[in-house]
């Protein structure tokens, strides 16, 4: 018999008077609260200190908590791996404030991939240090003017001016992002020499989401950092922490270059969460390409959710993941609420990046403060900020990883008195959210990803290379260390770099911070500009702007649409203008890939799987218009310039007579090639830490370097970003899944469930779905006879 939980009697009321045999629930489970295990203070905390996390009301820590500030406290760099609101900001504040008390010149420096975050932590740490200590007037007044010394401050993109040149001469805890840490603090580092000369401790917060290409230009800064405050005399502990990270020291130890030791045995108290999956069924009547059915989509879904926990008074995050379905997911909520119970309808918001900082704060204290009962919100609210009481999440659509999804999960019943939750994910219309609802132990109960990250990428390297010749020499140790002694020669050989008794230094006349966007872009930068005003919307890579910003594409900027009228690659400019359509637009392209070179081969009797590097040419040939709804409304032509990857591809090949024998003749190849590529495409997430929109893919019947029928799935990344590598190392269970996603799915001959891909260069078109389901079969096959 189910046990009635918080979350299944939520789940009840919403699905009142639903059809029982087509219910969007496919799974539901519960996890089981959880009691706290404590321990004692530090013996060498102040009793100020103590004093002042009791007064506001930490009676006695976590367990883990000590053990993470003990081996802070003894030099060791530490990862901290214990769940959603168990405390692991209490955990690096006791070693970092007790430090900062004991000595009054050293300083402490906090990281998180986001302001949000930041900002988050610093209330944090302001309540500590505004706590009154119990004890005479005389001796809680000094501790407040001990506290008041410490001067912790923000130093990111929304810090004035004034503020950012007084927390450079006075603060002694700055709280930034590894952007602001890169361009506005490494770049000029001489004029935060004292505060290097004295750094003790680093935090690197959320450490799981230094992953791909951000957590490999991550990984370098970090580095950087490193060698900076030890050439100012100097000598920090990193302290990092997350609540999803596989192999958490190993991780840390990847992202800084240097040992670090883990905590991962979770002593915090967790209330009863009940989980459910839900599929949203399909659209009667509704088409999409080369007529495949249409599910009703994830945000519209979502938005019914929303509406219906509010009314039931339950606090609500519903993630969606971009700005656009945010906003759309927070208005059809409202629409909803303005039928039903229209005097909530003002306790629904949105919430994302992109707002201005005040709102930002405002909308933050209205959600933890209870003011605003239901929130569409991007990832901007996954991260760590402490918002307590909510009562349940909806996940609008897979995000990505494991990790993110359990992050997202965590937001609710974060209260010290822990609290039961509920927590949804509601599937889109994608093979890898198919996959999951009707697996739910391929999400549930397998471990979070192992983070991945190469900084020894070449197009990411060089780079940094420059800056850290630029900030300080290279020494030979620093480029054995950094496994940089190829791309040093290159530079050297380019004049890019100067060899002299000190080392390497950067070149005269070279500025390199301002080339590096360590979000992920390598090379050029193209800015969208509203024609109408001059206003700049954002930046696209120069390598994906012919592909995102062509002409007529549709571009979101903070929830408003634009369509694109001009894109001068030369200049670097793509121009649009304000426009509300009623369709998006995806790119169509010619693609071809040559192999240069053949890392790593898996033989496996008429299967070969191999990682490969190669040179993927694209070349934007149009683009196809679609309806929010997903009926195709038309296909415009362009004539673009082509233009070429150099990345790392996993490639298998098999011989036609090994497919023919599986049931594919000759002529289905295509189909069945091309269908099976798209359905890895969608399956990759599942095995390595990325996006599907991170990767690309193209099958062949015979390709010119193989004469073989033959399948890439590419990283889009200049020199790659170890996506593909992890499908290398996975290429087994990656298929398994893939084989049972494509032939669970309820559509007759593909769809965007299985199939389909929303970024086919080709139309999506030719695709055979029972082919594919065949070449996956044969794949399973051999690739497990050799197990």
């Amino acid at each position: 018999m189910q046990k009635i939980t918080f979350g299944s009697e939520l789940l009840r009321r919403s699905m009142a008077g639903t059809d029982p045999t087509t219910s969007p629930l496919t799974h539901m489970s519960v996890i089981d609260s959880r009691t706290a295990t404590f321990a004692d203070w530090p013996s060498w905390m102040p009793p100020e200190l103590v004093a002042a996390f009791e007064d506001s009301g930490i009676d006695k820590p976590w367990a883990h908590q000590v053990d993470a500030a003990q081996l802070a406290f003894d030099g060791q760099h530490v990862a901290l791996c214990t769940g959603t609101a168990s405390g692991k900001s209490l955990a690096y504040q006791i070693p970092i404030l007790t430090t900062l008390l004991k000595d009054p010149n050293s300083t402490a420096l906090y990281l998180s991939p986001t302001k949000a975050l930041g900002a988050d932590q610093i209330r944090s740490v302001a309540s500590v240090l505004s706590a009154s200590p119990a004890g005479p007037p005389d001796t809680a007044a000094g501790v407040q003017r001990q506290f008041t010394h410490l001067q912790p401050c923000a130093y990111d993109g929304d810090t004035d001016v004034e503020i950012r040149q007084w927390a450079r001469a006075h603060s002694r805890w700055i709280f930034t992002n590894p952007d602001m840490l890169h361009i506005g603090i490494l770049s000029g580092h001489a004029r935060w020499r004292h505060f290097f000369r004295h750094l003790r401790y680093i935090v690197v917060d959320e450490a799981h989401h230094y992953r791909g290409v951000f957590g490999s230009h991550t990984a370098l800064v970090l580095r950087r950092l490193l060698r900076i405050a030890r050439s100012a005399g100097g000598n920090p502990v990193v302290i990092g922490t997350s609540a999803t990270m596989a192999a958490p020291a190993e991780a840390l130890t990847r992202l800084i270059g240097e040992p670090a030791v883990a905590v991962t045995e979770d002593c915090s108290p967790r209330g009863e969460r009940t989980v459910a999956l839900w599929e949203p069924d399909f659209l009667p009547a509704v088409t999409g390409e080369n007529g495949a059915p249409i599910r009703r989509s994830a945000g519209a879904e979502s938005a019914r959710l929303l509406a219906d926990f509010v009314v039931d008074g339950a606090r609500t995050l519903c993630f969606q993941r971009s700005r656009r379905g945010v906003e759309l997911t927070a208005r059809q909520a409202r629409q909803l609420l303005a039928q039903t119970a229209p005097e909530l309808v003002d306790r629904v918001a949105a919430y994302r990046a992109g707002y201005l900082a005040d709102d930002r704060r405002r909308l933050e204290k209205a959600i933890s403060d209870g003011d605003l009962v239901g929130v569409a919100t991007t990832n901007a609210l996954e991260l760590g900020v402490d918002i307590s009481g909510l009562d349940a999440v909806i996940v609008g659509g897979y995000p990505g990883t494991v990790a993110s999804f359990w992050q997202q999960a965590g937001r609710a019943g974060r209260q010290r008195t822990s609290g039961d939750s509920l927590v949804v994910l509601v599937a889109r219309d994608d093979p890898l959210d198919t996959y999951l609802v009707h697996h739910p132990e391929a999400l549930l109960g397998r471990p979070v990803e192992a983070t991945v990250t190469d900084p020894t990428n070449p197009y990411i390297l060089k780079p940094h290379l420059l800056c850290a010749a630029a900030e300080y020499p290279l020494r030979e140790s620093e480029i054995e260390a950094w496994d940089a002694a190829e791309a040093v020669a290159e530079l050297t050989a380019a004049g890019m770099l100067k060899k002299r008794k000190a080392g390497w230094y950067v070149a005269a006349g070279i500025e390199p911070h301002a080339d590096i966007d360590i979000r992920g872009g390598i090379g050029g930068q193209v800015l969208i500009v509203d024609s109408t005003t001059s206003q700049l919307l954002g930046t696209v890579d120069s390598g994906r702007a012919m592909s995102t910003v062509h002409p007529g594409a549709l571009h979101i900027h903070q929830g408003d649409s634009y369509v694109v009228d001009e894109l001068d690659l030369t200049d670097g400019l793509a121009l649009a203008h304000p426009e509300e359509p009623d369709w998006t637009t995806s790119a169509r392209e010619l693609t071809d890939i040559a192999i240069t070179d053949v890392v790593a081969r898996s033989e496996h009797g008429d299967l070969t799987v191999s990682l490969v590097d190669v040179d993927v040419t694209h070349q934007v040939i149009g683009y196809l218009r679609t309806m929010l709804s997903g009926e195709v409304l038309d296909a415009v032509e362009l004539d673009m310039p082509p233009q070429t990857l150099s990345t790392r591809a996993v490639m298998y090949t098999l011989t036609p007579e090994s497919l023919e024998d599986a049931g594919v003749t000759i002529g289905d190849f295509p189909g069945a090639l091309h269908a099976a590529e798209h359905a890895m495409i969608g399956l990759l997430p599942l095995v390595a830490s990325c996006d599907r929109w991170d990767i690309g893919g193209l099958s062949t019947n015979q390709h010119p370097d193989t004469g073989l029928p033959t399948v890439f799935v590419y990283d889009g990344y200049m020199g790659g970003a170890g996506f593909a590598d992890r499908g290398f190392a996975t290429f087994g269970t990656w298929v398994a899944a893939t084989r049972d996603a494509v032939a669970s799915c309820r559509c007759e001959s593909g769809c965007p469930s299985c199939v389909q891909s929303p970024k086919c260069g080709n139309g999506n078109d030719p695709l055979d779905k029972d082919g594919a389901i065949r070449v996956l079969g044969l794949l399973g096959r051999r690739y497990s006879e050799d197990d």
